[in-house]
């Protein structure tokens, strides 16, 4: 990949998915190795009745360190943070985690949307947002706004997509930097990495 003149210096990556998105988050996540230093961030929608095993299931999966993200929380390097079930979750300027029970934003809590403003706020340019599968339009005005914000912004490919719904909606609300299959994002995400640290 020869876009490196091009590719911003990154210090977070947020991710959104919903439908199909086990599935697609494991296939992202799965090749990045432990030692992998930027924080990754993510809002995946679930039934909120239950305790989310989210975490759980993922750090047998990942190499990287895989933990839900607590309010207060300082982010940490090499970490994947999952939103908690029932709570949006947003980014603080200090760069820590803040949980809140405000309305639910496209039927979501958490929202998509809302942790892609918090973190293109508190990130600016040293953002990249990733918007995955996923049948509603959570997402697609937060990965907008990352963009106005001058952070990177990448949809996985409709026609990849297991429910193409979020990805399309994000492209019909202003054209992404990115619009990729789900290894040619982790691919462009290691690379990221690799110039940042």
């Amino acid at each position: 990949m020869n876009e490196t003149a091009v590719l911003p210096r990154v210090e977070a990556v947020v991710v959104g998915a919903s439908a199909g998105g086990v599935e697609a988050l494991l296939t992202l996540l799965g090749p990045l190795r432990r030692g992998f230093r930027l924080p990754i961030v993510v809002v995946l929608h679930l039934p909120e009745e239950r305790r989310s095993q989210l975490a759980e299931v993922f750090a047998r999966r990942l190499q990287m360190p895989v933990i839900e993200a607590a309010d207060k929380q300082d982010i940490e390097a090499g970490t994947v943070y999952f939103a908690t079930p029932g709570y949006h979750l947003s980014i603080e300027m200090d760069r820590s985690f803040s949980l809140s029970q405000e309305d639910r934003l496209h039927h979501s809590r958490p929202s998509i949307d809302f942790l892609f403003e918090s973190a293109a706020d508190a990130y600016g340019r040293a953002l990249v947002a990733v918007l995955l599968t996923g049948a509603n339009h959570d997402g697609a005005r937060g990965l907008a706004y990352v963009k106005r914000c001058g952070g990177l912004t990448i949809v996985q490919d409709p026609n990849e997509a297991q429910v193409a719904t979020m990805p399309q909606a994000a492209m019909n609300i202003r054209q992404p930097d990115h619009v990729l299959t789900i290894h040619d994002i982790s691919g462009l995400l290691v690379e990221l990495e690799r110039i940042a640290c």
